[in-house]
């Protein structure tokens, strides 16, 4: 455009503030929310407003206008990754053909529900419009619990393209599509070359990376492509990818060890293709689940998924007979055709059957699959009546036992992209046969897409001597992955110490590290820290006499936490009615809690309390909790209660291996020995119950995994559950 499209007093300020000849004038730089309101008011179509680099705290920019195709308005930064949205920002966006590019949002997060918005009000919205090039990373709400969208596109013909998000925390979807009639139904969006990057476990529903529609206007179609992204451990719940509309093209993505499946819960016509889903063995990895009319999935490449059940490598499920919208539509002419499944744990055909879902899948095809475990474990679980799908022309390694599926022995190589092809099979017409895009195809080549980790026992190691508030000082001077190492003696801490980072207090390999403690708790462990104690012994006998008190402790909404305790000991736990080892403060989800070659001596309490989570919303404390060859003496409440209430289906957690440890005189109290309330997954093996309470698990929603095998019980009630327990893993 010409200079005269835009003021004399804006070309005086950008005079001013940078120094740019009127010449250059389309091009504005702004150093302040002021300026760029200012310069944003005389903008017109092919401008360009620059935000000028450095930190733009507490930002909420609200960008309009009007553009034009091929002139668009855009909003950019002096320099990509550069200009740092902090503090309490966000960016909401509304008009035609706006582009916004090469913005960073770190360390705060929104005070509104959405960080980055396709709209300014429920009557201004962005079309035809674009974002490219931009940040998120870490701009979560510091309660999990508080939701928000990272991203939300409204309005319709909106591109969101090479963006990077990563670590949301708190509940809400990464990105939503939001469709209502007002705006239209049918979106029109691209999703494309975004990297989506960890998303930790959320512990409760509200967990998605993607999320097109929601169930009440399911019945129609947004025809929105999510085309060539990466999603890499996006494990916040059961839904990397919740489509919700119909119409919808996932095209080209690749899913690397990340919990969940991309799941058409509600809308019909839906396309699912040349998708890659690599799990290298890890929990809960999966790949497709099949819901509602005339979806299609073909030319996917599934290898080393691990998930079972609901997050298997390829979920058929079983509908509700007239099924309201919110619910689950019978599958009906689906058609799974041409994929490939490597080494996978579970393809679920029938997944879901009750009382309810007791419609079987109808009209489908199942063609020209290859299904290969390389360890000759037969992957196929088929429940209920699957005479509603056709099996055609699929080949199995090394043997098949469905009807419609040729038992071969197949060798695979790999090929480009290091996918495994299989060898010999050349003319069958069997499985995968594609590209994809690559990680550094996708997100922005300024910005790192994985932070450090600081791990436990990374850093330095410290020397504490014994004293009165020695180990305090040495924890406070201590970095993140430094080490804590404790001479023989007595160590009182007379405050509690909180912890924001990875640390390990080790004591001697030879002689007693005893720790007493003068508050009501310990250690309190903060969101995404870490705390190993190895070779201690720690004492309450110094512990004030107040209800609720415990030497380790979760605080309230901390989340991605670890604790470690092993070869270590706790005694004394005895100076009020409930004094615990371990306590989750309400909100709060660990990772993981480890407790190996523990002693317990008398405490009133429990040695894992999990179990605030009262609301019954499928939330819960612990994610997994691992207790090995430990043993405990007189712990008056259940040993480990865990608690996951509701009947939401959308988390893999809790999960429990409790191997080789000895309960004695614990757990009397009518909540037994422990309680396991809602527990997804346990394994509770080759363990002693000696004069104890009567083991307890309760099976809440879902279909539960109960292993019971090599346990002894002396003196103590039988097993009470509400399921059959296995004595072999599935």
């Amino acid at each position: 455009m010409s200079t005269q499209g835009l003021r004399a007093p804006l070309i005086a300020m950008i005079v001013a503030a940078a120094g740019v000849a009127p010449a250059f004038a389309e091009s504005a730089l702004v150093r302040t929310p002021a300026e760029f309101t200012s310069a944003l008011a005389r903008v017109q179509p092919g401008d360009t407003l620059t935000l000028a680099d450095g930190e733009w705290r507490d930002f909420q920019a609200v960008f309009t206008g009007v553009g034009a195709a091929g002139r668009p308005i855009t909003l950019t930064a002096q320099t990509p990754g550069k200009v740092i949205l902090t503090g309490r920002s966000n960016l909401s966006m509304a008009g035609e053909h706006l582009v916004v590019s090469n913005l960073v949002f770190r360390d705060g997060f929104s005070p509104t529900g959405e960080v980055l918005s396709f709209r300014k009000s429920r009557t201004e919205r962005a079309n035809h419009s674009r974002v490219t090039g931009v940040v998120i990373d870490g701009f979560s709400k510091p309660d999990r619990a508080e939701s928000d969208n990272w991203v939300a596109l409204y309005g319709h013909h909106n591109r969101f393209d090479h963006n990077q998000l990563t670590g949301k925390t708190n509940a809400g979807t990464t990105l939503v599509v939001i469709r209502d009639p007002e705006q239209g139904l049918e979106n029109r969006h691209a999703i494309d070359h975004n990297y989506f990057g960890r998303r930790a476990v959320l512990g409760s529903n509200g967990g998605e990376t993607i999320r097109v529609g929601t169930s009440h206007a399911s019945a129609s179609s947004s025809f929105t492509t999510v085309e060539n992204n990466w999603f890499e451990q996006c494990s916040g719940e059961v839904e990397i990818v919740s489509n919700k509309s119909g119409g919808n093209v996932y095209r080209g993505n690749v899913f690397f060890e990340s919990q969940g499946a991309l799941v058409l819960r509600h809308g019909d016509d839906n396309l699912v293709e040349n998708n890659v889903f690599i799990g290298n063995g890890l929990p809960n990895t999966g790949g497709v689940r099949v819901i509602n009319r005339r979806n299609t999935i073909r030319n996917n490449y599934m290898e080393g998924l691990a998930g079972s059940n609901f997050g298997s490598a390829l979920t058929i499920m079983y509908g509700v007979p007239n099924s309201p919208l919110h619910r689950y539509v019978q599958v009906d002419g689906a058609v799974i055709e041409n994929n490939s499944f490597i080494d996978v744990r579970e393809m679920s055909f029938g997944a879901g059957m009750d009382a309810e879902r007791s419609a079987a899948p109808v009209n489908s095809r199942f063609v020209g699959n290859l299904i290969v475990n390389r360890d000759g474990r037969d992957p196929v679980r088929a429940q209920g009546d699957m005479s509603g799908v056709t099996f055609l022309r699929n080949i199995q390694s090394p043997k098949a036992t469905q009807s419609g599926v040729l038992g071969r022995k197949v060798t695979l190589a790999r090929g480009p992209g290091e996918l495994l092809l299989p060898k010999g099979l050349k003319g069958f017409g069997v499985g995968a046969d594609m590209t994809f895009v690559g990680r550094e195809q996708t997100g922005v080549s300024w910005y790192p897409k994985k932070k450090a980790v600081v791990a436990l026992d990374s850093g330095a190691v410290h020397a504490a001597a014994p004293g009165e508030d020695t180990l305090t000082r040495a924890i406070a001077q201590a970095a993140a992955g430094d080490r804590i190492m404790l001479q023989p003696g007595v160590y009182i801490v007379n405050q509690i110490v909180s912890l924001n980072r990875a640390v390990t207090v080790q004591g001697p390999v030879k002689g007693r590290a005893e720790i007493q403690f003068s508050r009501p708790s310990l250690f309190e462990i903060g969101g995404g820290a870490a705390l190993r104690l190895s070779r201690v012994t720690i004492s309450g006998a110094l512990a004030p006499d107040v209800a609720g008190a415990a030497v380790l402790r979760a605080g309230q909404g901390a989340a991605g936490y670890q604790l470690i305790v092993e070869d270590s000991a706790f005694e004394d736990l005895t100076v009020n009615r409930s004094f615990n080892v371990f306590a989750a403060g309400p909100g709060s989800l660990a990772d993981r809690i480890r407790l190996e070659r523990v002693t317990v001596d008398k405490a009133t309490g429990s040695v894992i309390a999990a179990h605030t989570e009262t609301a019954d919303l499928g939330a819960y404390n612990a994610e997994v909790v691992e207790v090995i060859d430990s043993t405990f003496r007189d712990v008056t409440g259940p040993v480990l209660d865990l608690y996951r209430g509701g009947t939401d289906e959308s988390t893999f957690g809790p999960r429990l291996i409790l191997t080789g440890s000895t309960f004695e005189r614990s757990g009397r109290a009518d909540d037994g020995a422990f309680k396991l309330y809602g527990v997804q997954r346990a394994q509770i093996r080759g363990n002693r119950f000696v004069d104890s309470g009567a083991p307890n698990f309760f099976r809440r929603v879902g279909d539960p995994v109960f292993i019971w095998s090599g346990n002894r019980l002396e003196g103590t009630p039988d097993l009470i559950t509400n399921v059959k327990p296995l004595e072999v893993a599935p």
